[in-house]
C-alpha cells in the first residue's frame, strides 16, 4: 500500500474502506489530494491498494471488476512526546 509518512504504533485513529465496481469510466482525469492538519500535532499516513485500476486513471477508459482498499492512520502527538 502506498503511504504518506509512517506513524509509529499505536495509532489513535484508523479508517479503512473498500469500494467495488463492476465497471467505471472517468469523464476526466481526477485530481486528488489527502492532507492532514489540526491540533494537537499528529503523525499520519494514508494509501490505497487497487485491483484493476491504475494509480493514474485515463479519461474515457472503462475499467472492469475494480476494487480499491483505502486506509488512513493517525497518531496524535502532544508537546514533549518523543
Amino acid at each position: 500500500m502506498a503511504h504518506e509518512s509512517v506513524p509509529p504504533e499505536p495509532v489513535d485513529i484508523e479508517l479503512t474502506a473498500t469500494v467495488r465496481a463492476d465497471e467505471m469510466c472517468f469523464g476526466e482525469e481526477p485530481r486528488t489530494h489527502v492532507g492532514f492538519d489540526g491540533h494537537p500535532g499528529h503523525e499520519s499516513r494514508s494509501g490505497s491498494d487497487r485491483v484493476n485500476l491504475p494509480d493514474r486513471v485515463a479519461k474515457g477508459v472503462t475499467y472492469r471488476q475494480v476494487q480499491v482498499h483505502y486506509a488512513l492512520e493517525s497518531r496524535l502527538t502532544l508537546p514533549g512526546d518523543d
